[in-house]
C-alpha cells in the first residue's frame, strides 16, 4: 500500500508543474502582452486567476471561502494569510478579486515560465539584503498609486517544522499597511498544509478552507503600533487555525 501511494504521490506531484505550464503557454501572447505595459495589470491579475483555478481544480481541490466582511470595491487593501504551501498563491488568487501584487522571495524567479512572469509582476525581496527590503516599499508605493493591494505572506516563508501551526510575523507588511494606511486583511488557509504541504511524499485531493477575516483598520495609526497591530493580526490566524483544526 505504501509503494502505491509513493507512486500516487509521485505522479500527482509532477502534474502539478504540468498544470503550471498549460494554461501559461495557451494564453501565452496575451500574458505577454498585459505586461507590457504597467496600465496592463489588471489584465495580467484576471488571466492570473483562470490560471489559479485552472490548477486547483485539475489537482482536484476544491475550496469554500466564509467571509467575516466584504471588500470595498475601489480602496487598496494590504492582505495577509499564513504560508504553509505552493498552493497558497493559487488559493490567494482564486479568492481575492480584487487585483493585487504579490511581494515574494526571489527564489521563484527560478521555476521555469512561471519565474519569467513572476519576476515581472510581483515585488520581490531579497531577504538577506537591507538594500533589498528597503527597495521593496518603493515599489510597493508605487502599486498602491495605481489602485492596486499588496499581499504578503508575514511569516516570512514557509516553516520548516511542519508542526508549527503558525509561525512568527515579520514587521514588513504591517510597516506598509502603516506607513499607507491600508486596512489589513487576514486570510486563513485551513487545509494547504494538509492536502499539498512541501513535504514530497504527502497531500491529497480535497477541500481547501478560507476564511477572510474583519479587517483591522491602521487609520491614523503609526509606526508606534506596528506590535501591536501585529500581534492582533497574528491572534487573529491562530485562532481561526485553531478552529479549523477542531474541524478537520
Amino acid at each position: 500500500m505504501r509503494g502505491i501511494k509513493i507512486i500516487f504521490w509521485s505522479i500527482w506531484r509532477v502534474f502539478f508543474y504540468v498544470l503550471m505550464a498549460i494554461p501559461i503557454i495557451i494564453m501565452l501572447p496575451f500574458l505577454v502582452a498585459s505586461i507590457l505595459t504597467e496600465s496592463g495589470y489588471p489584465y495580467f491579475f484576471k488571466m492570473a486567476r483562470i490560471w489559479a483555478k485552472f490548477i486547483l481544480f485539475g489537482m482536484g481541490f476544491h475550496y469554500k471561502i466564509d467571509k467575516d466582511q466584504e471588500l470595498a470595491p475601489h480602496k487598496s487593501y494590504m492582505f495577509i494569510a499564513n504560508h504553509t504551501s505552493m498552493v497558497d498563491i493559487m488559493l490567494m488568487l482564486a479568492t481575492i478579486n480584487k487585483p493585487f501584487v504579490f511581494v515574494g522571495k526571489k527564489e521563484l524567479v527560478k521555476i521555469p515560465l512561471f519565474g519569467f512572469f513572476y519576476k515581472r509582476t510581483c515585488i520581490l525581496v531579497d531577504r538577506a539584503s537591507s538594500r533589498s527590503k528597503h527597495g521593496v516599499f518603493e515599489r510597493a508605493q508605487k502599486r498602491i498609486n495605481q489602485g492596486l493591494s499588496i499581499c504578503i505572506f508575514p511569516e516570512g516563508g514557509v516553516p520548516y517544522d511542519e508542526s508549527i501551526l503558525l509561525d512568527h510575523f515579520k514587521d514588513g507588511a504591517f510597516r506598509l499597511a502603516i506607513d499607507y494606511q491600508l486596512p489589513i486583511v487576514p486570510i486563513v488557509f485551513g487545509d494547504n498544509k494538509k492536502r499539498f504541504s512541501f513535504t514530497f511524499f504527502s497531500g491529497s485531493p480535497g477541500l481547501l478552507r478560507v476564511r477572510i477575516l474583519s479587517f483591522i483598520e491602521t487609520k491614523g495609526k503609526t509606526l508606534t503600533d506596528k506590535n501591536s497591530l501585529k500581534d492582533q493580526a497574528w491572534e487573529a490566524i491562530h485562532k481561526q487555525l485553531q478552529e479549523f483544526e477542531k474541524k478537520k
